[in-house]
Formats: structure tokens, C-alpha cells, sequence
């Protein structure tokens, strides 16, 4: 695929980053997946696929040595470029960009990006990682430096994956909702494994939390690097305790809600799934001593009335038929302002 005038290429001379990142040389693109290029490279073929998490980091750094040693890099405009067809991030605290571009403009882009050519747009790349990069070298104005290789969708999820987690960049609830995506987009479990450097336990329990709580609630809390799995599950716990899916996305529809921080985010909807969870009370109405005919329930969303009828077997039956009478009196009542 010709692209002529796209990009030109420069010298790989990759001084230590003073980007907030480690260099290039550190980070985990390939993982046993990467394909040879077509062009001269230091990376020769790779033998039978190594099997287990571990064994493939091993490989993975054996790689990234080979790849130090003559890695071509390449100056490309960053209006050709697209991001990865899977977002791992929740966003990223306008702090945190704002001193990645400062650093950038002041030491230059220490660490290239990682692009393949786009599998459906001629003349235009996709990115697998370094958007944050991207971002802030799209504020800074002029090319940015980048690694261009044939990847499939698997070798970029996979080089997507380990870049973050080298960096140890992505919080939980971010790892757990990429891994989810990819499943979602039929990676088999192998590859998101292999994307995130975890076993297969670890990431059964990832996707299953993430499968408990509402995509758009995620979503609107983002990152929240200050909380955990243990802080997130206790979360799913009060949402499902009393199905309360309803008052946890209405918290996140607040006015001021999308002004705080990720962290106050979590926060704010977890203190209202608790208040509602503590104001919770459970009664009994007695027909007569020692004749607890119904039994009363009530938390913030709603209030039960369970009536027993070993103790008078027809008499919820006679509410039910005075219903309509008592919503009449009721309305009455609030018209009249009586109260009665």
C-alpha cells in the first residue's frame, strides 16, 4: 500500500522519556503475537507459541531487546490517525494531560506511539497505543513519532493491553472494563489473558463484577484510581441488594455530577446506595396480642406490606378490595390539606 508524503522516516534514537511513561523499550507490545514485517527487521521468526501468562512475558521481553536494537520509527501526521477500535481508558484527569503536555513540549516525544496501517481506510492508520500521547501532541501542533506494523486485531488488543499494564497505567475498573469489551467482541479469553498479564481466575472475576453493574454507570463514575475491586464489589452489592439499578443511575444525572472528580463520583453514588440501604426498617402491624397480622417493609425505593395469613387468612384480600377507596381518600386528603 503506497503512502507516499504520509509519513518520512527519522532516526531511532530513543533517549530515557521524560514523558510521564517508561521509554519505549520497556513497554509490551508483542507478547508471542507479533508477525514479522516485510521490511529488513532485527525481530527473526518466532517458534511455536510458548504457553501460560508468564512464559509469554518472558517472550515478550526477549522481543522488546531485539526490537532496541534498530526499531525503525517513523513521523506521521496525526490527522491520519484513528484510535483503537477498543477504548481501555475512562478518561484521563485534565491535570494529568495538561503536565504530559507540557512535559512533551518541553523535552520533545521521548516514546513513539504504536499504529498499524487501518484495515478499512486507505491512506490512514489506527492507533493500539499511545492516544494520551496522541492528544497531547494534537495540542501541541506538528507530526508525531511512531511504530507502524502489520497487526491483526488480536496482536493490537494484546500490544494495547501490555502497554498499560506495564505501566501499570490503567486502573481496576478500567482493566476489568476492557476485558469485558473484548469479550463482548468475541476475543477469546487467551488473548484478553495475554492482553492484561492475568490468569484465568483473576479474569473470570473481572468480567463477572464488571457484569453486575450498569455499563453507563461505570461509564459516568470513569477511572476512580483511588478504589479497588473490594470498593467496586461492595457497590454491586448495594445495587443488587435491593435492586437498586434505578437510584444508582439516577444519582449519576445530579446537576454538578460530571464536575467532580472520578474518585468524588464513586463516592457520591455510593453514599446514597448506603443512605438508602441504612434507612431501611422492618415493622410488624398486630391484629390483636401476639398476632402479628402483617409485616411491614420499607428502604428509600419502596415500602411492603406481606400480610400472614395463618393469622387472618382473608384479610389481605379485603385490602386489596379497598384499595381504590383508600387512594380516593388519600387524594382527597392531600387536596384538602386534612391529612385524615
Amino acid at each position: 500500500m503506497a503512502r507516499k508524503n504520509v509519513f518520512s522516516l527519522i532516526e531511532s534514537d530513543v533517549s530515557p522519556a521524560a514523558e510521564n511513561e517508561q521509554p519505549f523499550t520497556n513497554s509490551r507490545p508483542l507478547a508471542g503475537f507479533e508477525k514479522p514485517l516485510k521490511r529488513a527487521s532485527p525481530v527473526g521468526a518466532i517458534s511455536q507459541s510458548l504457553g501460560g501468562v508468564h512464559e509469554k512475558a518472558q517472550r515478550a521481553d526477549e522481543l522488546e531487546k531485539q526490537l532496541a536494537q534498530g526499531q525503525m520509527i517513523v513521523e506521521l501526521d496525526t490527522a491520519v490517525l484513528d484510535s483503537s477500535f477498543v477504548v481501555d481508558r475512562l478518561g484521563v484527569s485534565a491535570e494529568d494531560q495538561e503536565l504530559l503536555v507540557a512535559q512533551i513540549r518541553e523535552h520533545g516525544q521521548q516514546v513513539p506511539i504504536l499504529v498499524r496501517p487501518h484495515p478499512e481506510k486507505e491512506g490512514r492508520f489506527q492507533v493500539a497505543y499511545g492516544h494520551r500521547r496522541l492528544a497531547a501532541v494534537k495540542r501541541i501542533g506538528g507530526p508525531i513519532r511512531a511504530v507502524v506494523r502489520d497487526l491483526t486485531d488480536e496482536q493490537l488488543v494484546v500490544s494495547q493491553g501490555q502497554e498499560n499494564n506495564a505501566r501499570t497505567d490503567l486502573t481496576f475498573i478500567e482493566r476489568s472494563f476492557f476485558a469485558s469489551r473484548l469479550e463482548e467482541r468475541n476475543f477469546s479469553r487467551d488473548i484478553i489473558m495475554s492482553a492484561l498479564g492475568v490468569d484465568k481466575a483473576a479474569l473470570s472475576r473481572m468480567i463477572a463484577l464488571v457484569n453486575r453493574l450498569p455499563a453507563e454507570l461505570i461509564e459516568a463514575i470513569g477511572a476512580a484510581p483511588g478504589f479497588g475491586r473490594t470498593r467496586w464489589a461492595e457497590l454491586a452489592d448495594l445495587i443488587e441488594e435491593k435492586n437498586r439499578r434505578s437510584k444508582a443511575l439516577g444519582s449519576i444525572l445530579e446537576p454538578g455530577f460530571d464536575s467532580l472528580t472520578s474518585d468524588a463520583r464513586f463516592q457520591v453514588v455510593y453514599d446514597q446506595l448506603r443512605e438508602s440501604k441504612d434507612k431501611a426498617r422492618s415493622a410488624f402491624w398486630n391484629a390483636g396480642p401476639r398476632r402479628k397480622a402483617v409485616r411491614i417493609s420499607e428502604t428509600g425505593e419502596a415500602l411492603k406490606l406481606i400480610f400472614d395469613k395463618t393469622i387472618e387468612p382473608e384479610f389481605g384480600a379485603y385490602v386489596e378490595g379497598k384499595l381504590s377507596a383508600l387512594y380516593d381518600d388519600f387524594m382527597r386528603s392531600k387536596t384538602t390539606g386534612t391529612g385524615d
